[in-house]
């Protein structure tokens, strides 16, 4: 872990690439990775990757494709330590929670498939959460929170405010039939106060240590929200 006086940071990262049974690919969408590293890297933080099988981490070639360039992702594709560090992801389950200040997931599709269920994941979000330490995640990636608990044993998102990618744009990118489950009806189905904004507009809510954003657009606002409540 790089020597820096910012926070201790883990970004955690899917390893599903099977887009359903459609014979495509998928991952993380890379946005939704750049934005927030650097905006993380930028204050300082040590950024520690990791994913549920360690290595690089399957990225979405929709993600990659110039229509979807930001300024972040024009950042990460001429960096190459930024590169190097994505392609070695350490395990998920060889990571000590205790160790970091904090936890972003980004989206993507592929978190739908590996993350929700998997539970070292549910394991090191209840043990952040229940500290009182930020929970980050963004677009699809508020589905790893579903079978999370709090301390008392409720779904983590009972009674809190959370967003995600909405029906709506599951439906514009037409994946509604394709993905595990729509993941505002999910979030609605534990009890969580869905909140929302135009599709494809930036949207970040925070909720005490729970901060979650709606699409790729709203990465960067999750991440500085996240530093803010850091300090």
């Amino acid at each position: 872990m790089p020597n820096t006086t910012g926070p201790k940071i883990l970004m955690v990262l899917t390893s599903h690439e099977d887009l359903g049974t459609t014979g495509e690919k998928t991952g993380f969408w890379v946005e939704e990775f750049a934005a927030p590293y650097y905006v993380f890297k930028d204050a300082g933080a040590a950024i520690t990757l990791a994913s549920l099988k360690g290595g690089q981490p399957p990225i979405d070639p929709k993600s990659s494709d110039p229509s979807a360039a930001t300024d972040a992702t024009r950042r990460f594709d001429a960096d190459k330590d930024a590169q190097d560090q994505l392609a070695s992801t350490v395990v998920l389950s060889d990571v000590n929670p205790d160790e970091f200040d904090a936890v972003f997931y980004p989206g993507g599709h592929g978190p739908l498939w590996d993350l929700t269920g998997d539970k070292t994941s549910i394991g090191l979000i209840e043990a952040l959460f229940n500290a009182g330490r930020p929970v980050g995640a963004v677009c699809h990636a508020p589905a790893v929170l579903l079978n999370a608990k709090t301390s008392d044993g409720a779904p983590l998102v009972q009674g809190r405010k959370v967003a995600g990618f909405s029906n709506d744009e599951e439906d514009a990118v037409g994946l509604t039939n394709i993905v595990p489950f729509l993941l505002e009806d999910e979030l609605k189905g534990k009890g969580g106060h869905y909140e929302r904004a135009d599709s494809w507009a930036s949207f970040s809510v925070q909720d005490g240590n729970l901060f979650t954003g709606q699409n790729p657009a709203s990465s960067e606002a999750v991440a500085h929200d996240m530093l803010k409540a850091l300090g």
